[in-house]
Order: structure tokens, then sequence, then C-alpha cells
């Protein structure tokens, strides 16, 4: 019977976590139908197995982390019995057991390969002697305790109980780090409650949040960005009251979207802002895929719109709403949230005037609006209340200077205050 493995999810990815099983051990499942949600620092994605047969074992419950290569499923038909006179010769050495698919995912296909037979497990028959009752007079010996299997590597601690596995994985806790006192070195119970006892007594209670997933793969990219970009601010306060007016007479293009505009056509007029540095050389870009800061249930994510620079308005705004819907929903896939050459981002929605926000690593900078709130406001000589806010622009200070980086901005508020120039595609 063929052990389907977690495939390689691409982008660099080398393990995911179980989300929930579609699947139950003695369904029957076809070829390429989807067997599992997993969860990866990209997305929710739901993994196909390449194989058809009946499932006879599963690995992993929900929660659970699973490096690259980890086996998911056993999937076969039912063993034949041998007939009595003529047992079943083994399998030939170079002789695939089913075929499958053969292409479900990046790097994943069906190998031809021997796999290696399974040891059978040890008698129950001792236990059977134990449970057994004796003649009341005999001598009773005290019996063995059951032999355990082997200490796994480091990397799968030995652990019996689903019920030790959810302790730990719901505070926080690595099971690795755990030392066991059962036999043979299994994680028992009072295990987990001793190392969480231990790590909670000194400090007051509190939830741990593991940082994996997506919150993890944001606070592995933002630390990056503080240790590497050498980033500044600039900021300047725009007149949005035309901004707005513009967005009313366009229902389907939202504020964002128009930003996005004004971004791109910013971008045309100063290349070295759409760049990154790699080693000692500046590459500036051709293509602008755009980035912006959607806020989902599963944390910040940054969904990338590829060739922004040749999309109408109307076209921009249409494909940023599709991934912002996709990502709200979980099924934005993997490759929709790389490659980004700029990051724009509206935290105005959060109720906050500015912020000085971290660059997109390796993206070379970031540009962001806060919220429109009316202001007195000097409009040809005259005090007047209109609708203002503040634009602000965090640039990696090694691709260009303040000079850039302020004509950048000055262009995008020129834009936001009179934005009829900049819709001239619709």
């Amino acid at each position: 019977m063929p052990d389907f493995r977690l495939p390689d999810l691409g982008e660099g990815l080398t393990e995911g976590e179980i989300v929930t099983w579609l699947v139950s051990v003695g369904d029957h499942v076809s070829i390429d139908q989807p067997v599992v949600e997993v969860e990866t620092a990209k997305a929710v994605v739901e993994v196909p197995c390449p194989y058809e047969g009946v499932v006879s074992a599963r690995f992993g419950e929900p929660g659970e982390q699973l490096p690259v290569g980890s086996v998911l499923l056993t999937v076969g038909e039912p063993a034949k019995q041998p007939a009595p006179a003529e047992p079943a010769a083994p399998a030939e050495p170079g002789e695939p057991e089913k075929s499958g698919s053969g292409n479900v995912l990046i790097g994943y296909g069906t190998s031809d390969t021997p796999r290696r037979r399974r040891r059978p497990r040890e008698s129950n028959a001792q236990n059977a002697r134990v449970l057994r009752s004796e003649p009341p007079n005999s001598t009773l010996r005290t019996p063995e305790p059951p032999t355990v299997p082997a200490a796994r590597p480091a990397t799968a601690p030995a652990v019996i109980s689903p019920l030790v596995r959810r302790m730990a994985r719901e505070n926080g806790l690595a099971l690795d780090q755990v030392e066991g006192t059962g036999p043979g070195g299994v994680i028992r119970r009072a295990d987990v409650e001793r190392e969480l006892t231990a790590r909670t007594a000194p400090v007051a209670p509190g939830r741990r949040i593991p940082l994996r997933g997506v919150r993890g793969a944001v606070a592995e990219k933002l630390a990056t960005s503080r240790r590497e970009i050498p980033e500044a601010t600039v900021w300047v306060d725009v007149d949005a009251t035309d901004f707005l007016a513009a967005r009313a007479a366009l229902p389907s293009v939202s504020l964002l979207a128009l930003l996005a505009r004004f971004t791109v056509l910013g971008l045309k007029k100063f290349p070295e802002l759409n760049s990154r540095v790699e080693g000692d050389e500046i590459v500036v870009l051709d293509e602008v895929h755009l980035g912006f800061a959607a806020q989902t249930d599963r944390g910040l994510m940054v969904p990338v719109v590829r060739d922004a620079q040749s999309l109408t308005t109307a076209e921009l705004a249409s494909a940023i709403a599709a991934h912002t819907a996709s990502a709200r929903e979980g099924k934005l896939a993997p490759a929709a949230m790389t490659g980004g050459t700029f990051t724009v981002n509206n935290y105005g929605v959060f109720g906050v005037d500015g912020s000085a926000a971290i660059i997109n690593h390796p993206e070379a900078a970031i540009l962001g609006i806060g919220r429109i709130i009316d202001r007195p406001w000097a409009v040809d000589g005259q005090l007047a209340v209109r609708k203002v806010a503040q634009l602000t622009l965090a640039f990696d200070h090694r691709v260009c200077d303040g000079g850039t980086a302020g004509g950048f901005l000055r262009f995008v508020a020129d834009c936001v205050e009179s934005p009829i120039t900049a819709l001239a595609d619709l």
C-alpha cells in the first residue's frame, strides 16, 4: 500500500500545519481528491492525493506541524488472503505498488522506488499472559512491563495520548523540549503539566500564542526588515476633499485602489523606489508588482497584484477587491502573496492619522494613508474646513536619498489633491 507524503507546497515552504482532515480511515479516495487542509506560512490549501484506494491509516492531528515529506495517508485496497499451500511471494524490489496521478503539487509525483516494509508490531501475548488468571495457591511473579516502541527521533517525540498532544499544542509547548518519564521516554500528561507549571510559575498567568503559520511568517519578515534595511520616513498632509469626491463618483473603486493608481504613476516617474538591494547592487525593476495590506481573521496579509503598471484604474480596483476577498476567505494561493516590489497601506481604517510603517522586505518602500477627517485648511488665502489626511512614505535609504523620496511623495500628494489627472484611463 503506498504512503502519500506531504508534498512540496512551493515558495520555499518546509512544513505545514494540519487544519482539517477531509477523509477518515476506511474512506475510499479517488485520484487527485482533496484529503486534508494544511496551513502554511502563506495560506490554507487543500492537498489532493495522487492515489486511488481505501485509506488504511492517517497520520497527524489537527494543529500538528508536519515537515514536507512526512507521511499523511496510507492508501490501498484491502489485503488479499494468500492461498494456504502457496503463500504470496514478496513484490520485486523495482515493482511499483500502485499508479497515481504523478503530478499533484510542486515537487511531488508518484514514485516507483521500492517502499520499506513495515515491521510487524510486537505480539500482545505477554499482556494476555499477565491478564490470565492463576490458581489461588500458585506463586505469582510480577509481570514485566510491556515492551514499548523504540524512542522516536528528536523531531518526533514519543507521545501516545492525543490528549497530551492537544494540551501541548493549546499551550504553545514544543514536545521535543519535554522530558518524558513514561516507559521508554514516553511523554505523559504529568510531564506536560510539570513543564507548563515550571514555565508559568515566575510570571502572571497568560495565554501563549505560537509564532507560526501566517503570524510567524509576518514576524520573520518584519524582523528581517528591521535588521537589514536602514529606513527613513517622510510624510505630508494633503487636502483629500476632491479625493473623496472622486471616490464617490466611482463606487466600484475603493480609496485604496485610487491610492494604488497614483502610486503606480509615481513609480513611473521615480523608478528607484521600485527596486531592491541584492548584495552590493541596487536592482531597479521594470514591472510593478503592487502589494497591499489586508487585515484578515488570520492576521495581516499582503496580497500582490502583478504587473500593476499595465492595468487601468478599474482593472486595478477589481484585482485588489478580488485578492482581498480571497485573503479573508482563506483561499488566497501562496504565490499570490510573494514577489511584491512596492506596498501600499490604508491604515486610516484603524482610526489613526499616521504610521511609521515597516518596509515589506526585500522591497524598498511602503506608502500609507491615514484617516481622512475635517481640519482647518487654507484655500486661496482663506481659512476653510476641508477633508485632510496624512501620507507617509518609509523608504530604504540605500536605494535613494530624501530628494527622490520627497519627490515621489509630493507627486502622489498632488494626485490626491487633484485626482482627475490620474484617472484619464477610465
